[in-house]
């Protein structure tokens, strides 16, 4: 007879070892997928308009730009004032 093993010796079900959909089995050209915008935006960039490329999509990069020098100088403005006002000595 012997002794009967403490462990189970059948392997478990798998539960993440199968996929619903193969990637075989789905069309090339399926709705998810979208237009490949790669080419398009190369056009875009390599374009020789005398703009710098953190500006070539229009208004809203002008826009994302002009907020974050805006942020920048006032970050360090603010910086500056309590650098200032910390190297003030305290009135008793």
């Amino acid at each position: 007879q012997g002794l009967k093993p403490v462990v189970s010796t059948e392997s478990p079900a798998l539960i993440f070892g199968t996929t619903s959909k193969l990637a075989s089995d789905l069309p090339a050209t399926d709705s998810f997928l979208g237009k490949n915008k790669v080419p398009d935006l190369q056009k875009l960039f390599q374009k020789a308009d005398g703009l710098p490329v953190h500006l070539k999509r229009g208004v809203p990069d002008k826009l994302l730009y002009r907020t974050t020098m805006a942020l920048t100088i006032g970050g360090t403005i603010y910086c500056l004032v309590a650098l200032y006002m910390a190297s003030q000595p305290r009135n008793q």
